[in-house]
């Protein structure tokens, strides 16, 4: 496993989420809940749709295409359309800096 570094991101702000198109197969999109960072791939489970240009509140992240709802912590789908879960990615910070893992958990 590789790290793949982000960048700074201590001025992303509980609730808000940003996207590394050029990490993975996808991009990545790296959020925070609670002071806490989550990673996940930003491809839809159901659809092959950029969950990024979805709703994201709390921990929850909405497809754009037919509304299927993951949590970001864990991957699981919340609810249809999806049956299955999106991919997530370690994510760490490091002396101001944020790296995720180059695979899958």
């Amino acid at each position: 496993m590789n790290d793949v570094e982000l960048g700074d991101l201590t001025d992303l702000r509980d609730g808000t989420m940003r996207v590394f198109a050029d990490v993975g197969e996808h991009g990545v999109v790296v959020c925070r809940v609670n002071g806490q960072l989550h990673a996940f791939d930003d491809n839809c489970s159901h659809r092959d749709a950029r969950l990024s240009e979805g709703r994201f509140r709390g921990t929850t992240i909405t497809c754009p295409v037919h509304g299927a709802q993951f949590d970001v912590r864990t991957g699981e789908h919340r609810c249809a359309p999806a049956t299955s879960p999106i991919v997530v990615r370690v994510v760490r910070e490091s002396g101001g800096r944020a790296f995720v893992e180059s695979t899958e958990v």
